[in-house]
């Protein structure tokens, strides 16, 4: 399980240090694709194959589902951790999340996400993640 929220840089050729936390649970190769709220996803090999198994029962003959599969599958890659703890963030994934210096790296339970530092303080400061907010959405869920 992932968690914590950690800020880092991306250095000019697009390298990312994953913290320590982080890279024990996604391991030295993991999944990393575009993610929803314009940030990027990371999924260890097992959590990639859950996610991939529950992709591959939605139907083929639904529009939506193949544009929703093929948003994760086309711009998911495979990544390799450095001896230096970082990943080469490919520039395509770099220019969907809009990352070019300062990135959160937050843990998401099953998953990791990485934002672009402004994205993610407006995202984080804005009205939608007010506790109180949240709690009332979350009852009407059953939370």
């Amino acid at each position: 399980m992932f968690y914590g929220e950690y800020q880092h840089t991306i250095d000019l050729k697009g390298r990312v240090i994953i913290p320590s936390k982080i890279r024990d649970g996604l391991g030295e190769k993991f999944i990393l694709t575009k993610g929803l709220d314009n940030c990027l996803f990371a999924y260890s090999s097992v959590e990639w194959a859950n996610f991939e198994s529950r992709l591959k029962t939605l139907p083929l003959t639904d529009k939506d589902a193949r544009a929703f599969i093929r948003f994760f599958f086309a711009g998911a890659m495979e990544c390799e951790v450095d001896k230096q703890g970082r990943i080469l963030v490919p520039q395509n994934l770099r220019e969907y999340a809009g990352l070019d210096k300062d990135v959160f790296i937050i843990g998401v339970s099953s998953r990791v996400e990485i934002w672009d530092k402004n994205k993610w303080e407006t995202y984080n400061g804005d009205e939608n993640m007010s506790a109180d907010k949240l709690a009332e959405k979350m009852a009407m869920l059953g939370i």
